[in-house]
């Protein structure tokens, strides 16, 4: 199967941008979306499109146009399932999982710690909990998780480390320090194990020409459970798809 990961910034601007055509051109059978800013019959209705030959399922914010996650898939899962059971951390969307019997599929908005940081004590209460989540699914059956994590976990993952250190959302101490507790866990970050000194990211600001200049960050992963890790072919970072501030990674799964 050829995974997919996209943060769409919202799933109704990218339908108007030849989404539909370049998916069924992609050769991906199970797609992630993240930041879809779409309540649930809004994203069907955004997709409707697609027809029969995808089955769409998304978990959608209580604030309406914000955050969300959805999964696209040629092959009906087992079930679906929303959010990680964590009172207080369910009502933005920000996962959605699938489980195609042979293993589980999870796709995941982060939390962004927001200007000024305010959000970062709750971003570092999310990566607890979404630790534990994963791990728990990882105990039934191997795990692939996508998504923009909203971190940059080494320096070589964004064009301007120093800069941005403990000064930007994602790539603060914290933030890292997540990250790594997360890999810790009986988890890979697939394209970078593959990579382990190819610079190339997955957003870029709009302003100021970033993606031009191609001053970006690595925001955009696969993560592979320990179960999961020696059945994952080659994750690819597509650049050139645009459409987004992000751009989609992909992952070829024996599954």
């Amino acid at each position: 199967m050829k995974l997919g990961s996209w943060n769409v910034n919202g799933v109704r601007a990218v339908v108007k941008k030849d989404f539909a055509e370049w998916l069924v051109g992609s050769g991906i059978d199970v797609l992630g979306l993240q930041e879809t800013k779409a309540q649930d019959d809004q994203v069907q209705e955004a997709l409707f499109d697609l027809g029969d030959d995808w089955h769409v399922y998304s978990s959608s914010a209580v604030k309406k146009g914000y955050s969300g996650t959805a999964i696209l898939s040629r092959v009906a899962p087992h079930s679906v399932s929303h959010g990680i059971g964590v009172e207080g951390m369910d009502d933005e969307g920000r996962v959605t999982a699938a489980d195609f019997g042979t293993f589980h599929f999870v796709t995941v908005y982060t939390p962004n710690s927001s200007s000024g940081l305010k959000r970062l004590p709750f971003r570092k209460e999310w990566d607890v909990a979404f630790k534990g989540y994963l791990q728990d699914l990882a105990r039934q059956k191997p795990v692939i998780c996508c998504g923009d994590l909203n971190v940059a976990h080494q320096p070589i993952d964004l064009a301007r480390p120093d800069a941005n250190y403990n000064k930007t959302p994602g790539y603060t101490q914290d933030e890292i320090d997540g990250m790594t507790s997360l890999l810790g866990a009986g988890f890979s970050d697939v394209w970078r194990q593959q990579n382990p000194e190819r610079v190339q990211y997955s957003w870029w600001s709009y302003r100021g020409g970033a993606r031009e200049k191609n001053v970006g960050w690595r925001l955009d992963y696969f993560l592979a459970s320990d179960g999961a890790m020696s059945r994952c072919g080659t994750s690819e970072i597509w650049t050139g798809v645009h459409g987004s501030d992000h751009c989609p990674v992909v992952l070829d799964f024996n599954a």
